[in-house]
């Protein structure tokens, strides 16, 4: 399981580094809000890591019309936690938007991992 979290934090660090080029771009160039803006980064991060996660992490032979889905539902409910984590830094607790969004890396981290490892890429019963 460590090897698993050690690769997954690397593909984590590449999907995260689109998530906050998108973030970073749309706020200090688009005038997008920090929460607008952590979402669509968010989709964009979660595009990188499903097929870096598939192959490299995981080393899935689930099919990707099972993956998939599973993937993006996982990746839904951490882009929904996501985004109140720096809805609630940004807007109650006027937080600049970069300290609520490394927090909320931090707390998605751990659980997307969980439930992609135990359910989206688990190995398939034969």
């Amino acid at each position: 399981m460590m090897g698993s979290f050690v690769r997954y934090t690397l593909v984590g660090v590449v999907g995260t580094g689109a998530h906050y080029l998108v973030l970073l771009a749309l706020v200090e160039r688009g005038d997008v809000t920090p929460v607008l803006a952590t979402t669509l980064g968010f989709a964009t991060g979660a595009v990188v890591n499903y097929f870096l996660n598939c192959r490299f992490t995981f080393q899935s032979d689930r099919p990707h019309r099972e993956a998939l889905p599973r993937f993006f539902t996982v990746a839904a409910v951490g882009m929904v936690v996501n985004a109140g984590i720096v809805a609630l830094g940004v807007n109650v607790l006027r937080f600049p938007y970069m300290i609520p969004q490394v927090c909320a890396t931090g707390t998605v981290v751990f659980g997307t991992f969980c439930v992609n490892r135990i359910w989206t890429f688990s190995r398939r019963e034969s």
